[in-house]
């Protein structure tokens, strides 16, 4: 149900008395009485009607943005009563790479739609600059990225993540059981592109080492894909290769690698209720401290 200020926006949205009645299955003189309802209230004709595409008038403008801003309210009302009672219709977006993505978002995206059946989660996948941005602009609720591009973002600290080597299987290098970067530092190099900020070319920097990058990829599983196929090294996080370590070789590093995995957010006084909910769910699930990895 349209109130009369939603009406009269709509009219004036379309242009249109008989488009906004048909859309919204009222009968045009309805539709024409609740206008003229809002132009008796504030002693004015607020619309033009002598065009073809009906505008406001001089007034009209004066009050549009007034009216708009009834409208806008009440629609904030609809949507808030709509969450309260369930969630129904609510769509959580998030930004996320490849790893959380793959085995760290899907079970907690299922466990929260059996408790709120309404809800529909949409996915962008990107690096950390473009989550950071999305999420400065307001194209997504919610974003995973390293802790150290959160920068001012308000964000909670999920799980830490480690970086192995990965070889193929007949590289001579696979016959060690633990590498150095230092190892790896004149190797055909495989570099997963992160963005901005790299966790590897970080790693190798803090150790006055520089890599021979052969190729940057952004896809881990396409990295995993080359590797196999003798194209050259790479490093890679735990979680990714988990499941995929047949096919190469996987050897712990001496330096520590980590990346502190991290669900940040614009502003937790604007973030919709159901994106609310579904970060106090992540927060409280036993599934963050199950993917902490431990060192050494």
């Amino acid at each position: 149900m349209l109130s009369k200020y939603g009406i009269l926006c709509e009219v004036i949205a379309e242009g249109s008395f008989t488009k906004v009645a048909e859309h919204f299955g009222y009968a045009q003189s309805s539709i024409s009485a609740s206008v003229k309802s809002v132009e008796e209230e504030l002693s004015t004709s607020l619309i033009d009607r002598r065009r073809h595409n009906i505008t406001w008038t001089e007034d009209g403008k004066a009050y549009a943005p007034y009216i708009t801003a009834i409208y806008a309210a009440e629609q904030a009302l609809a949507r808030k009563s709509k969450e309260m009672q369930g969630l129904s219709g609510q769509v959580i977006r998030i930004g996320t790479f490849t790893s959380v993505s793959r085995d760290f978002l899907p079970p907690l995206m299922q466990t929260f739609r059996n408790a709120y059946p309404g809800v529909s989660f949409e996915l962008h996948q990107g690096d950390y600059d473009e989550i950071h941005d999305w999420l400065e602009s307001g194209q997504i609720d919610l974003g995973f990225m390293a802790e150290v591009m959160a920068g001012k973002l308000p964000h909670d600290y999920l799980y830490e993540d480690r970086m192995l080597a990965v070889l193929p299987p007949q590289h001579p290098l696979a016959a060690r059981e633990v590498l150095s970067l230092r190892d790896l530092e004149q190797e055909p190099f495989i570099l997963l592109d992160e963005g901005r900020y790299s966790t590897i070319l970080t790693a190798f920097h803090d150790e006055g080492l520089s890599p021979q990058i052969a190729y940057r990829v952004y896809d881990d599983y396409s990295i995993l894909s080359m590797v196999r196929s003798q194209l050259g090294v790479a490093l890679l996080f735990h979680n990714v290769i988990r499941g995929f370590d047949k096919a190469v070789a996987v050897r712990p590093l001496k330096e520590p690698v980590l990346r502190r995995t991290c669900l940040a957010y614009r502003d937790e006084s604007t973030l919709p209720y159901a994106a609310a909910r579904f970060r106090r769910f992540i927060r409280t699930s036993p599934s963050v401290s199950q993917h902490e990895i431990p060192r050494g």
